[in-house]
C-alpha cells in the first residue's frame, strides 16, 4: 500500500465524508494543531520511565481522545450526523471525565500562585509544549467557531480541560523549585 495518493498536490485535503477543503483552511489549521499536540503529547510518553506508569497511561488516553476531536474537526458540519459519540464526536461526558484526572494530579502538587518557568525537568517541559499547543488548537477552533463552523461546541471544551490536564501533568513531573514560579516577580526580571 502507498501512502501517497497525489490528491494534496494541488494544496487540498479531504474531509471525512466528502468535501475538499484547503490546507490553509480554518478546519484544516484546527485538526492539524490537533495532530501536533498528540504527537507532542506522544514525545511526553516517551519521556515517561518506570516511575511514571500512571501518567503514561494518561497521556496514551489523552492522545486517544484528541483523535476522536480531530475526527470530529475533520468532518464538515453538515456531515455530523453521520459522526459517532465517543468515537469520532466529543461528548460532555468526554469533557467532565477529564475533570477528576485534573484534579487528582493537582492534588498531588504544591503550587503557589504565581506563574511557572517550564523546563523544570525535559518530561515537564514537554508537557508544556504540549500545552501550548493544544492551547493553539483551541484558538484554531474558535476561529472555526466564529465562522459557524461547529458543530458542536463540546470539542471545544474538550480542548480547554484537555490543556488545564497538561498543565497539571506537568506540574507533577515537575521538580520542587521555588525559583520555576518566580518568572513574573518583579525582583525576578530585574536579575
Amino acid at each position: 500500500m502507498k501512502i501517497y495518493t497525489r490528491k494534496g498536490d494541488d494544496g487540498t485535503t479531504s474531509l471525512w465524508y466528502g468535501g475538499r477543503v484547503a490546507k490553509t483552511d480554518a478546519r484544516t489549521e484546527a485538526y492539524g494543531t490537533i495532530d501536533e499536540a498528540g504527537a507532542s503529547l506522544g514525545l511526553a510518553r516517551s519521556l515517561c520511565g518506570p516511575d511514571y506508569t500512571e501518567l503514561a497511561a494518561d497521556l496514551l488516553s489523552l492522545q486517544r481522545q484528541l483523535f476522536v476531536a480531530g475526527a470530529e474537526l475533520a468532518t464538515a458540519p453538515e456531515a455530523a450526523g453521520r459522526l459517532e459519540d465517543g468515537v469520532s464526536r466529543v461528548t460532555d461526558a468526554m469533557v467532565e471525565a477529564l475533570e477528576p484526572t485534573i484534579d487528582r494530579y493537582m492534588d498531588r502538587v504544591d503550587l503557589p500562585p504565581k506563574f511557572v518557568i517550564p523546563g523544570g525537568t525535559p518530561l515537564s517541559a514537554q508537557l508544556d509544549v504540549a500545552r501550548a499547543t493544544v492551547r493553539r488548537a483551541e484558538r484554531r477552533v474558535v476561529t472555526l467557531k466564529e465562522a459557524d463552523g461547529l458543530a458542536s461546541e463540546a470539542v471545544l471544551r474538550f480542548l480547554n480541560r484537555a490543556s488545564d490536564l497538561a498543565f497539571a501533568m506537568a506540574r507533577f513531573a515537575d521538580v520542587e523549585d521555588p525559583e520555576l514560579f518566580e518568572g513574573r516577580d518583579k525582583e525576578a526580571s530585574d536579575g
